[in-house]
This record gives C-alpha cells, structure tokens and sequence, in this order.
C-alpha cells in the first residue's frame, strides 16, 4: 500500500510537471551560445580593458573535449587557459588616435561550474591594459576597440566604456553601464534579440567625472534556467520503476515541445483534411516525424563532436529550416497542381443537380458526394513527415552529449526517443483529430447547411493546398533571413 501511495506521489509530481511549462534552454541565450563583454576602464595613463567569455554547455563540450574533458587536472587547466588568454588577446584590438596599442596581459582566470545534463559552463575573464598617456590639458583623444573573437558565434556581444575620475567622456557610441553585470544576468525582455556590439568609439579628455554607480550584484539562480529533459539524465538511481516514470516524463516534454509554434501541426492539419486522409495517414506521419527528429539528433550530436572546427551546429538550424520548408512548398506545390485540375474536372459535374443540395445529395442512406477525391501520395506523405521532424530539438541534442559525458549513453538515447514519440504523438494526435472532425462535417453537410454549400466546397481541398504552399513559402522566407542571405 504504502508503495502504491509512492508510486501515486511520483506520477502526481510527473503531471504536475508535465501541466506547468517552463523554459527549455538551460542557458538563457541558448545552449550553442559563446556570450563576450568588454569593460574599458580609461584614466589619465591609459585603457584598463575586462575581457569576460561565457560559453554555454555546447560550446564548453566542444572547448574541453580537446583536451581530456572535464574536469581539468590543474596542470592541464592552467595550459589551457594560458593558450586561451593568448588566443583571445589577439583578436582584440585597440587603437589610441589612430595607432595601434597593445593590450598586455596583466591577469586572467577560468571557472567551470555545473550545467544542465551533466554538462560544465565556462567562464574565461582577462584583465588587460594598455599604458598610453591620454591626453594633455584642453586636448581630445580618441578611442577605437573592436572585438573579433568568435565571429559568426550566436550570443550577446557587448562593450562599455567607463572614464576614471581624473578623465571625461566626450562621446562614445556604447554606454557606459553594462546590463548584464558582466554576463551574470541577461534582461530577459532583451533575450530574444541580444546585444550584438564588437566595436566601440569614444573620445575623452582631461577633467574630473562623477562616480558610476555600480552594477547591479546578480542573484543565485537569475543568469540561468532549468530544463526538465536534461535535469533526468541526472537522476542518480534508476530502477525499473523510476525509469518508466523518467521516459514518460520524456514523452510527455516532447509533448509540450510539439504544442510550441512549429513542427509543422498546422501543415499536417490542412493536408490531411484537404487530401481526405485516413488514421493510417496520420500514423505513417507520427513515425516518420519520430524516426527524423531521432536521427537529427544524433546527426547534430556526431557533427558536434567531429566535425565542429568545420561547421558549427548553431549555424546548421537556418539550412535545415530550409530545406524543411522547401519541402513544404514541394507539397503544397504539388497539391495545388493537382486540385486546380479536380476542381476544373467537377466543374461539370455541379450541373448534375437532381435536388437543391449542388455536389452533395441527400438520398437517405444513399447519399453521396460529387467532389473527386484527392490521391495520398507515400512521397508527400513522407516529405511531410521529415519537414515536421527535420529540426532537432537543442534540449535532446544537449541530452546526447551529456549522456555520452557521463557514461549514460543507453539512457540518453531512450529519453531521446521518448521525446520523440511524444513529440510525434501530438502531431498524429492532431492528425487524427482533423480526420474524425472532417468526416462529422461531412455527415453534417448532408443534413444542414453544408448540403447548400455544395458547389463551394470542392474549393476547401484547393484552399488547404493553398495553405501548405503558404506556409512553405513563410519557412523559406524566414530560414534565408536567419542565413543572412536576405538583404
């Protein structure tokens, strides 16, 4: 008894999850993100410049794997950290009236602290200066700092300029207080278009400057976020019982995923209606959404980790947000071409009106309807399901290389796969909803307001082509901008 109420309490907690969505990105930015800031300090001798790099789970994975993997042994972190201040010293530069300064190193420090999925986040802060004597009484001097590390790396990007007492900011086309208190804290109404600065220009002469105040101290817990998925792949203990629970945990977060906008619900929606698709249609979807997102997954996992020096994950989501709604317009295409030539071929056929009811007639248990059906291809069928399953989820892919970093890969790739039948279920389920909702709207056509609109039904599968293509032509257009290939 007392285990059934134990069972009864996990389940409950599992639902309780389930109902109470929350972020899914263990990084506020993003789980493939290499986040930089420079603080520039000028006084009377010189620029004083504090470099800091946050590196997400992803990007730290990759970092790591090149030297052993966390955790470091001290004589290999303080290699690498040396080899690092030396690489990201040299893409900053730093010129006073035009010349060039050298920043010198002057201190530098790393911290690994635990992310989701078993996964470390990295810290890298360098203290650099250079010695310039400014600027002499009444005189300007001007300032340039560009930061060209990480170039084309998703993340926020921001520089401050910040004058001693003994100095006075003239201009300067960056602010002088940061806000994001050196990658701490990231404003959440400014996540989903981060600050992108790698240049700053200021000019400061001699005076005296009021106090700044000081930043903001950042709270335990606000710079980053929980995920549900990769927070199972730490559980210590599983028995049978537990994992069960884990994996419909799984299935149900893929669930939730699938009700977020994308993955295709509307697309697979109007198609099955407008095609008069039947539960095996929908089925067939399901799978084939399944078995793509799965082998995303690890797609993107085995990239990450062999071939990450030649692309970079973050950078495959717009190309493969493409190819996805290329395929959409394919089939929207397709239908189009195809339903013009139904509806021109039942145009005669509206004449054939023995009652008032146009294209559908009411004979009792003999009525029927005139309006041509649309052949299902498995072509389209399949297209359809790899454009709902093309893009992987970041939170499963994160799942795989923490479970590959902690020993766990069988368990990773069951929570993987749980994902991806809830992610799947939602969209058949949908399917099946809008199979079983067409065919009450066709037996209620026969007896009511639809037996009137006869001759403009067999213009809906047309409009549901329609749809498709549109909605085609929307994902197409919204890859190529995230690709930059949009002017």
């Amino acid at each position: 008894m007392r285990r059934m109420r134990l069972s009864g309490l996990l389940l409950l907690g599992c639902v309780l999850a389930l109902v109470q969505p929350r972020p899914t990105s263990a990084h506020p930015l993003g789980n493939f993100t290499i986040n930089l800031y420079s603080r520039l300090t000028v006084d009377a001798a010189g620029v004083a410049v504090w470099y800091v790099v946050d590196m997400a789970e992803i990007p730290t994975y990759q970092a790591l794997a090149e030297v052993g993997g966390a955790p470091l042994a001290p004589a290999t972190e303080a290699e690498y950290l040396a080899g690092q201040a030396a690489f990201l010293q040299s893409g900053l530069q730093l010129r006073v009236d035009n010349a060039p300064q050298p920043l010198l190193l002057v201190d530098k420090t790393l911290l690994l602290s635990e992310g989701q999925g078993g996964l470390s986040v990295m810290r890298l802060e360098l203290r650099l200066r250079a010695d310039v004597p400014m600027v002499a009484e009444g005189a300007v001097r001007s300032l340039d700092y560009a930061d060209g590390n990480y170039p084309g790396r998703l993340g926020w990007h921001e520089i401050v300029v910040q004058p001693a007492t003994d100095v006075r900011l003239v201009s300067a086309n960056v602010p002088a207080q940061d806000t994001s208190d050196a990658l701490r804290v990231y404003p959440t109404d400014l996540l989903s278009s981060p600050l992108n600065v790698r240049t700053a220009q200021a000019q400061i002469e001699r005076g005296t400057s009021a106090p700044l105040a000081r930043s903001a101290a950042a709270q335990p817990g606000t710079s980053r976020t929980t995920d549900q998925l990769t927070a199972l792949l730490a559980t210590k203990n599983f028995s049978p019982g537990v994992m069960a629970l884990a994996l419909l945990l799984a299935s149900g977060l893929g669930a939730l995923h699938a009700l977020a906008p994308g993955h295709g619900k509307t697309i697979v929606a109007a198609y099955l209606v407008g095609a008069r698709g039947t539960i095996g249609n929908a089925v067939f979807l399901g799978l084939t959404v399944t078995i793509t997102h799965t082998a995303g997954v690890f797609g993107l996992g085995m990239i990450t980790l062999a071939a990450s020096r030649y692309v970079l994950p973050e950078q495959l989501y717009p190309w493969l947000s493409l190819v996805s709604g290329l395929l959409v317009v394919f089939i929207g295409a397709s239908l189009v071409w195809q339903r013009v030539r139904r509806v021109r071929a039942a145009a005669p056929i509206a004449d054939h009106d023995h009652t008032t009811g146009g294209l559908f007639h009411d004979h009792g248990p003999n009525s029927h309807t005139h309006v041509p059906p649309t052949r299902l291809t498995s072509r389209n069928l399949l297209a359809l399901g790899v454009s709902g399953g093309l893009l992987p989820c970041p939170s499963a892919l994160l799942v795989l290389l923490g479970a590959i970093s902690l020993g766990r890969l069988g368990l990773g790739m069951a929570l993987i796969l749980a994902f991806s039948v809830g992610l799947a279920g939602v969209i058949t389920g949908i399917g099946v909803l809008m199979i079983y909702g067409r065919r009450w709207l066709d037996r209620l056509g026969r007896r009511s307001l639809f037996g009137r609109l006869g001759p403009s039904l067999r213009f809906v599968p047309l409009a549901s082509a329609l749809l498709v293509t549109s909605i085609g032509v929307v994902m197409v257009v919204r890859a190529l901008a995230q690709a930059n290939l949009l002017g």
